[in-house]
């Protein structure tokens, strides 16, 4: 219905933004890490449906995948049930249906209709045109995101492994696999031969006699190579990656992932000039897979190829659809400041309408090791910071989910853990470091904050359902784009300005997307430089150098491509050009 969606947003911030926006034909992504957070708010939305909660258990067989499958199963119920609603409801006296079709984009077939049944005075043909309208409607998709890295082994009581197939990640994929949702999975953060591989086991990633796949593949990748490579072993296997949906290195929210230098318009371009060369290669590889399998292929697969990260304007959202012939486009951060639907509590809420471009940055942060946008005066960074005065840095783990650490003990712990941060600190002060470097690597160990807790929380405050002595300290990653969204919006806004019927960043002085992104890389090629220059060696010398050049290729691919851009101003065109020779000198300084 609309040709953007709201991708996941850290664990709790669209946990059921499905029950918010998916009546509307909007699509959006649940994460399915932590299934206490899916059992506690399954429990909450049950309740509030005056419905009977029957709880899963942690002493029960398989108990996280059977808390996310019941949790989708009632997102699924409930957003059937609302779309039922929905449709019986009459036409132009104040109800939702109408919100329906005003939120969708002008050039929409449906919308088109709606606006012709609106203003035609012949009542026999209005009549007909609503029930065309009421039978044509459908709800945005519930999918849902899997990150490869979170995928820990489990143990039992007696320190035993539970197996491979009880790892989170496994887990995670059995309970949506089980579930009754026709719907995508979205597999980020790099391949996960063991995960991609369970993809095997459940039919309903393969087509049915009918040609229809109910569950289906996106991979969220950062370039065409990586793609192309987690593509093709899917394929040999006869699974079919329905969309490609490219993210910013690091313009987007969440886990950041930088590439070499490789930047998005340049990406974009290589998946746009060989979108049909990859489609027809990896279609080959299906085939013969389903072929060997025993499925006869009524219907040929499609791919939608989508962006997402940093994206702020109607006029960026409709010239990366056109030129790079995008099936659609994803909004995330932005959402953050629509309380209807998102969960962000009063607090954070009014800390990110008040923030500053600098309060968004990329850190160090993670248990995982990998870069994290970070938002400064989230609470969680005030506590961190009392933990580390009192001589207690590090969190109390209790959900686990990121323990992946076995430098001194046998059993993975976590990073951000108190008993980890503990134990390195002692090994730093044992070691005879230089002070300089000492206070260095003491801050990149207390740096660690517990995701797990902080990004789950702020559903449990606006709910109310924070527990007695639970933590309240929130951890939030949105993109630095949302550093020039100044207010809270309702959806119809947020919707409108995406589709430029409103603009909310009206006399705002925001750079374009491209330029933002290359700023980011530069930052951080110049801190790489800086960490590398008093161990500098042949290695590392070759990734610096292939980094600025990479860079190189992507400002001289901006050059030509400003001509190009036919939907802004001269002025405007002209600014970016001026920038662009800004960071193109700022290239060559650093080299």
């Amino acid at each position: 219905m609309h040709n953007f969606h709201i991708p996941v947003l850290g664990l709790a911030f669209s946990i059921d933004t499905p029950l918010k926006v998916a009546r509307y034909g909007i699509s959006s992504v649940v994460s399915i890490v932590d299934d206490e957070l899916v059992e506690r708010m399954r429990e909450f939305h049950t309740r509030e449906h005056n419905d009977e909660y029957i709880p899963i258990k942690k002493n029960e067989h398989d108990y996280r995948a059977r808390r996310i499958r019941a949790y989708l199963d009632m997102l699924n119920t409930y957003v059937t049930k609302q779309m039922l609603a929905l449709k019986q409801q009459p036409f132009s006296q104040g109800y939702d249906i109408d919100r329906y079709f005003e939120m969708l984009p002008d050039g929409s077939p449906l919308k088109q209709k709606y606006v012709l049944m609106q203003n035609t005075g012949d009542a026999e043909l209005k009549h007909k045109l609503e029930q065309q309208l009421r039978n044509e409607m459908q709800p945005g998709s519930i999918d849902v995101n899997i990150m490869a890295k979170v995928d820990k082994m489990n143990f039992d009581k007696d320190g035993h492994s539970t197996g491979e197939i009880n790892t989170d990640a496994l887990a995670a994929l059995r309970g949506f696999a089980q579930s009754g949702l026709n719907a995508s999975v979205i597999l980020s953060a790099g391949m996960n031969p063991r995960l991609y591989s369970y993809l095997e086991e459940f039919s309903d990633f393969f087509p049915d006699a009918d040609g229809n796949t109910r569950k289906r593949v996106i991979l969220k990748v950062s370039d065409y190579r990586s793609a192309l490579i987690q593509a093709k072993f899917l394929a040999k296997k006869g699974i079919w990656v329905h969309e490609f949906r490219i993210e910013s290195g690091l313009n987007c929210g969440g886990h950041a992932f930088a590439t070499d230098g490789l930047l998005l318009g340049p990406i974009l371009q290589e998946f746009n000039e060989k979108r049909q060369e990859m489609f027809n290669e990896l279609q080959a590889m299906y085939l013969q897979a389903l072929n060997g399998k025993g499925y006869s292929v009524v219907n040929n697969p499609s791919t939608r190829i989508s962006v997402q990260g940093g994206i702020g304007t109607a006029a960026e959202n409709s010239f990366l659809l056109e030129h790079y012939a995008l099936d659609a486009t994803g909004w995330g951060s932005p959402f953050l400041l629509v309380p209807e639907a998102t969960n962000v509590d009063e607090e954070t809420l009014h800390q990110l309408t008040e923030a500053k471009p600098d309060d968004f940055y990329v850190s160090a942060a993670s248990p995982l090791g990998v870069l994290f946008n970070n938002f400064k005066p989230a609470s969680i960074q005030q506590l961190r910071l009392k933990r580390i005065m009192a001589h207690r840095p590090g969190s109390p783990c209790t959900k686990k989910y990121l323990c992946t650490n076995t430098e001194f003990t046998a059993e993975p712990i976590c990073t951000a853990s108190r008993q980890y941060q503990h134990l390195k600190i002692e090994q730093l002060m044992a070691a005879n470091l230089p002070v300089d470097e000492l206070y260095r690597q003491i801050h990149e160990v207390t740096e660690k904050i517990c995701l797990c807790e902080g990004l789950a929380v702020s559903a449990y405050i606006k709910n109310n359902l924070l527990k007695p002595r639970e933590n309240k300290a929130v951890a939030i990653c949105p993109g630095p784009n949302l550093a020039y969204f100044k207010a809270t919006y309702s959806l119809d806004e947020m919707v409108n300005h995406i589709y430029g019927k409103l603009n909310l960043l009206k006399n705002v002085s925001r750079p374009n997307l491209f330029i933002n992104e290359l700023n980011l890389y530069l930052e951080y090629l110049n801190k790489e430089v800086a960490r590398s220059v008093n161990n500098m060696n042949t290695k590392k010398e070759k990734y610096l150098d292939k980094f600025r050049q990479q860079l190189q290729q992507g400002i001289d691919y901006y050059k030509a491509l400003i001509p190009q851009i036919s939907n802004q101003t001269r002025e405007y065109l002209q600014e970016m050009q001026t920038m662009l020779q800004t960071c193109e000198a700022q290239l060559n300084a650093i080299a």
